[in-house]
């Protein structure tokens, strides 16, 4: 066996690096969303623990909706791309393009064990280059094929040393088989043949038998006419450590599974469901298939599944013949190997062991898969397939007259090859160029047209998206998520007649449940979100919402363990104010899901529409342990623990909105709560900064420039207000407080009594029965010493407001002075309406505009924190429900305030603080009035 050289590492390197370069500028697509964009796995919130709990696309293994694909290993290493460079797909594609060449070079180690120098070298770059490689490289989730094979590799080398010079068993090198095999089972299932591909080369190579050879010692033995020879019984040991081990990592695998296999629908695998012999003429026809795209990869698909190739249902069928000549051929091969002893027989023997065992899993003639044909699937059989290729070439090329023309073919083949590989990585750049290049392949396949419609969608062009999902249903009528698609699609063009038609249409394709019995047909878990999205699309309808819950019922019974049924189911019940069954939806989800923190931040919000704030802020802080950056849940807990008037929760709430903040740093809501936990703090530079923050984030910010401009007001900075004030109310300007603010500010500092007359008059044409702005704008009159007109002024807001002692009380003081003043001769109306006597001018003016509107609502802080219900949202988190489901609608959809409603021991103090400086007020008015 000749060493590798660094020249030949590095040669095979760069012809990966340059076939697979273009690679680094692909994104996500296809199941890279699944595994990488939505995979919680990755991320570093998330305990390392679930990557064994959980399948390779996140999902717990106990599910029945999973895949069952565990691959533990695999997961890690996105997690540390995460870990690196979060969801940079650059980075991920560039580790798997490293892996492949690592494998190349395994490769070219393994193959020095069977061929010659040159011949192994032209395998591990026909290897290197091959097209049909393109999915397992440059798709991200391939990675699982690419680490398998480097440690079912590692796991074959290290065996080879097992044998000792003279033929004893060496222990160290079949425990790191044992190892390795493990590992590279962890990486993908199919790592575990490895143990096959050793038993053939131990008893095919290293022992040197043949066929005959174990037959005829099987046959002395049985006649008893000889033992056991010793070099069998030491092989013999060798495979029953190798069998038992393998034993016992399938036992582990059964277990992990929960001895279920994953279901899979007549859609993706057409044969597995088709009785016989229809299901098995397909399925070995597709080993023929499978054959020609490792001979031809010159049309390669994504995905084979639904119609992409048509069932074989007869023995008269023309594509019987490809499948005759397929197992002609392989059994030319395999009598041709297991017969003769020499260096030929013995390649080919390990060609097919690497050709056939690793495939196994994948051939569907022992366990329905979820696929018919998967490019990816052939990335260690395509290592058997280059050794044949390679040793043919060897054969050839030994012939003097035919060594040119050899070497010309294989030149033809890697060239042609190489250029394919490196234009079909294009293909993959992204989702929709990957199922539009599919298309061009396979127009007969329901899922390609769906996806492209997917693709278009993600860019919001939903009319052309339409366009695929109505082409998906022509191709495969009964495809329920193709109409379900449609149905989604018709919403988002607000087309809702025409959606909930196609709705319909997919639930009527829906297995039938009898009653009774529980539902077990085999149909995709993800379909059954058809009554999820038209309960979502019909509640919209206030009269329709019973028929909402309906349906929610139904998938329910249809599937007791359906939690994302009761998750929206959850939501309408709140929606319909049945806040008890709206709990008990969410407790249910809960005990299906106990990890999920947007179930626990959904329990909390129906908490707090029960009025118990404690127990949300629990369930709060729940959701907060699983995700500790969940950001509805920092928001809301700490707006929470703001409402709550307690000052030791204010650092805690502080902290979270400051996270929060980093997590939505163009929020202005956040850092306006923040501003307002300050100015409970009386941190008034903080405040302002807060505020201002909001501000340059959402111009025209409602609260924020209506509480900024009190800070200011508060804080003696009254001429500071106005700027501010004037913003408010050129984006706002129906707003009545700060209307009321900024006549207070003009009358009682600028002295500017008609700048604040004209805010008191916009408010009275806004709204005539305002007490407040008709009241001040009485002692407005009598700033302008037109007692008769403050006097009918000063009725008519007694009209509106006869239970206010205070009105009555001014209305009497300004009769009294109109009658001191008649009785003395002075008339009752200043001739330039404005004057004021010299004792009056000392007087305080009038403050009670925005302090008395605070006492409204909430008391002391109502003003302060939002001006009504423009500060805080509340949302529910739900669940994304899989490919073609809609997401269900959010608590806030009105965008209401979901705050508790009743008052805090501290609000009811800060409303008696706040009456009584309002009776000090109305006490500096009545002096005002009464001229003292």
């Amino acid at each position: 066996m000749a060493a590798m050289s660094w020249k030949e590492i590095l040669l095979l390197t760069g012809l990966v690096v340059g076939c697979y370069w273009n690679s680094l500028s692909c994104g996500f697509a296809f199941d890279d969303v699944s595994a990488i964009l939505d995979n919680k796995d990755l991320r570093p919130s998330t305990s390392l623990y679930n990557l064994f709990r959980n399948d390779f696309w996140g999902t717990p293994m106990t599910e029945e909706r999973s895949h069952k694909s565990y691959r533990p290993f695999t997961v890690l290493t996105f997690r540390l791309n995460y870990l690196f460079s979060e969801l940079n797909a650059a980075s991920y594609h560039l580790l798997n393009v490293v892996l492949h060449a690592v494998v190349c070079v395994l490769f070219l180690r393994v193959c020095r064990l069977f061929l010659d120098k040159t011949s192994s070298l032209v395998a591990a770059l026909l290897f290197a280059v091959h097209p049909i490689h393109t999915e397992a490289v440059t798709g991200v989730v391939g990675r699982a094929e690419l680490l398998s094979s480097i440690f079912l590799l590692a796991a074959f080398l290290a065996y080879t040393k097992s044998t000792g010079a003279d033929n004893s068993i060496v222990w160290a090198p079949i425990a790191l088989t044992v190892v390795l095999v493990a590992a590279a089972t962890l990486c993908k299932e199919q790592g575990i043949t490895v143990v096959g591909i050793c038993c053939v080369h131990e008893v095919f190579v290293a022992q040197g038998f043949t066929l005959p050879m174990l037959l005829d010692t099987l046959r002395r033995v049985l006649q008893g006419k000889d033992g056991f020879p010793y070099a069998v019984l030491q092989t013999l040991l060798k495979l029953i450590v190798l069998v038992i081990s393998t034993l016992l990592l399938v036992i582990i695998r059964v277990q992990v599974i929960q001895s279920q296999l994953p279901v899979f629908t007549r859609f993706d695998n057409p044969a597995a469901v088709s009785p016989t012999p229809t299901r098995q003429l397909t399925f070995n026809y597709l080993l023929s298939v499978n054959a020609w795209l490792l001979l031809n990869p010159s049309e390669l698909c994504c995905d084979w599944t639904m119609g992409t190739i048509p069932l074989v249902e007869s023995l008269l069928d023309l594509r019987n013949l490809a499948t005759l000549v397929f197992y002609t051929f392989l059994g030319l091969l395999v009598y041709h190997s297991l017969r003769y002893r020499h260096s030929s027989a013995k390649t080919v023997i390990m060609a097919l062991s690497f050709i056939v065992l690793p495939f196994i899993p994948a051939s569907n003639l022992f366990f329905p898969v979820g696929f018919v044909v998967a490019e990816r699937v052939l990335y260690v059989p395509s290592m058997g397939f280059c050794v044949l290729v390679a040793h043919g070439f060897r054969i050839v090329s030994h012939k003097g007259h035919l060594k040119k023309i050899s070497w010309l073919i294989i030149g033809v083949l890697l060239t042609t090859h190489a250029v394919k590989t490196f234009n079909r990585n294009w293909d993959w750049e992204s989702e929709y160029t990957l199922f539009t290049s599919a298309l061009k392949v396979n127009k007969n396949n329901a899922k390609l047209w769906n996806n492209v419609g997917h693709a278009l969608e993600n860019q919001n062009n939903y009319a052309k998206a339409l366009q695929y999902f109505l082409q998906a249903t022509r191709v495969q009528p009964d495809d329920i998520g193709a109409h379900m698609n449609v149905g989604r699609t018709y919403k988002n063009l607000n087309k809702s007649k025409e959606a909930e038609e196609a709705y319909l249409v997919a639930k009527s394709l829906m297995p039938q449940v009898i009653p009774g019995k529980k539902y077990a047909t085999r149909v995709a878990p993800n379909h059954l979100n058809v009554y999820i999205n038209l309960a979502n699309l019909i509640r919209a309808n206030e009269s329709r919402l019973e028929e909402a819950d309906q349906l929610y019922r139904q998938a329910i019974s249809m599937r007791p363990d359906f939690k994302q049924a009761y998750i929206s189911r959850g939501e309408l019940l709140l929606k319909m104010n049945k806040l008890t069954e709206a709990r008990d939806a969410y407790l249910r989800a809960l005990e299906l899901d106990p990890t999920n923190a947007d179930l626990w931040y959904n329990l909390a919000i129906v908490n707090i529409e029960m009025k118990d704030p404690s127990e949300a802020l629990k369930n709060f802080n729940h959701a907060l342990e699983l995700n500790p950056r969940h950001k509805l849940a920092l928001f809301n807990s700490a707006l929470l623990m703001q409402e709550s008037g307690e000052p030791k929760f204010w650092p805690e709430a502080n902290r979270r909105f400051l996270i929060y903040v980093e997590e939505e740093p163009g929020d202005a809501n956040g850092y306006f709560n923040l501003g307002m936990l300050a100015m409970d703090a009386n941190e008034n530079a903080a405040a302002e900064r807060w505020m201002r923050k909001a501000i340059s984030l959402q111009a025209g910010f409602r609260s924020a420039l209506f509480n900024l401009a009190l800070l200011y007001s508060q804080s003696k900075r009254e001429m500071d207000a106005l700027p501010a004030l004037d913003e408010l109310l050129r984006h706002h300007p129906e707003h009545i407080k700060g209307l009321i603010l900024k006549g207070d500010i003009l009358m009682n500092h600028k002295k500017d009594t008609s700048g604040a007359k004209a805010c008191f008059e916009r408010i009275l044409r806004m709204d005539p029965t305002n007490v407040q702005g008709k009241h001040n704008l009485c002692v407005v009159y009598f700033e302008e010493r037109d007692l008769p007109r403050a006097e009918r002024c000063l009725e008519e807001t007694l009209a509106l407001a006869p239970n206010e002692e205070y009105v009555r009380r001014h209305l009497s003081i300004v009769r009294s002075k109109m009658a001191a003043m008649s009785a003395a001769g002075q008339p009752l109306t200043s001739e330039g309406g404005a004057t004021m006597s010299a004792k009056e001018e000392k007087q305080k003016r009038v403050k009670g505009g925005a302090e008395e509107v605070e006492e409204e609502g909430r008391g002391a802080d109502a003003v302060l924190k939002g001006a009504g219900n423009e500060k805080n949202v509340r949302k529910s988190s739900t669940e994304r429900g899989g490919v073609g489901v809609e997401q269900s609608e959010s608590l806030d959809s009105s965008q209401s305030d979901k705050r508790t409603k009743g008052k805090s021991t501290k609000e009811i103090k800060d409303i008696e603080k706040k009456r009584a400086a309002a009776l000090k007020r109305l006490e500096e008015i009545e002096r005002i009035l009464s001229g003292d």
